[in-house]
């Protein structure tokens, strides 16, 4: 209705709130709340280990996929991408979103009807293997820096448009964004 991202920012992160609360039992503190609002602003969060970064970062990545372009959440490496967004694929799918993940050498769509049993991590079960350009479709891509650097670059070199991986870049976050920058 015409309303921007800041005009819904207080209903949206109340939706989601209330989504991991009934989908992965977490309740945002309002101290997380305020630390959404400073991603969404474009602003660094300063989070110590425990503290809820993983938690955190679904608010503004929520908010800002409703307008349907595209969300990366960038991780240093290929456990934690698949780690956070299987474990976060369960609110996001409750929210109505979807989620994939670009790692070395695969791509996975969350599922919550796929069950790899095979591996041994109960939460990265959901991940169905999908191609590139389906992950990067989905309303929330995570993945590593390092990934995300390279397809950009090997789409910069491609000739047809049916080759390119990636959609236009609309809204990160950066999980350890200290570590990433000084990659």
């Amino acid at each position: 209705e015409g309303e921007t991202l800041d005009d819904i920012l207080v209903e949206a992160f109340a939706v989601c709130r209330e989504a991991a609360s009934r989908s992965v039992g977490l309740k945002h503190f309002r101290v997380q709340l305020l630390g959404g609002i400073a991603l969404h602003q474009g602003r660094i969060a300063e989070m110590k280990t425990g503290e809820g970064k993983t938690l955190v970062a679904t608010l503004p990545v929520s908010l800002n996929a409703l307008e349907g372009k595209g969300v990366h959440v960038v991780t240093v490496n290929d456990y934690l991408a698949q780690r956070d967004a299987s474990w976060m694929g369960e609110l996001y799918d409750f929210l109505g979103l979807s989620v994939g993940v670009i790692v070395n050498e695969a791509s996975y769509i969350y599922d919550p009807k796929f069950d790899n049993e095979s591996h041994e991590d109960e939460k990265m079960r959901r991940l169905r293997p999908a191609t590139r350009k389906e992950a990067y479709n989905a309303d929330i891509t995570y993945g590593t820096n390092n990934e995300f650097g390279f397809d950009y670059l090997r789409d910069n070199m491609v000739n047809e448009v049916d080759l390119l991986r990636q959609r236009d870049l609309n809204f990160a976050i950066v999980d350890e964004v200290d570590s990433i920058l000084i990659d």
